[in-house]
């Protein structure tokens, strides 16, 4: 078995943790193999396919990992936030610094913590 995508990878997490969750006495050697096959094929895509990002640091940067998990463009962001595209592209391109409503936005729209924010604008 190979995890080609991050799909197939939760996917596999998933279905080793429900294997788990029977209890030991409960998995076969069936599920034991299943295991073992889900666990080794976790453990290449973890090592060698997956990217473990650091975390970020600023507001924008935050902002910017939010646009890539949400796979949206700045645009359709901006519309989110109610602001105009030009002005969230001179926050995110730092020409421009964040205001009192997009940074209300942030924690509201994105689920942004308020305390990461104070502490980092």
């Amino acid at each position: 078995m190979k995890i080609t995508n991050n799909k197939e990878y939760k996917k596999a997490l998933h279905e080793v943790y429900a294997l788990m969750n029977k209890g030991e006495k409960n998995i076969t050697t069936r599920d034991a193999t299943k295991i073992e096959e889900l666990s080794k094929a976790i453990e290449y895509y973890e090592d060698h396919v997956l990217e473990i990002m650091p975390l970020p640091v600023t507001v924008n940067s935050i902002v910017q990992k939010k646009i890539d998990e949400m796979n949206i463009t700045q645009a359709k962001l901006a519309e989110m936030l109610n602001m105009g595209t030009a002005k969230l592209s001179q926050i995110l391109n730092g020409k421009r610094k964040p205001d009192i409503p997009f940074l209300k936005a942030v924690h509201e729209k994105l689920g942004v913590d308020g305390n990461f924010i104070l502490e980092n604008v």
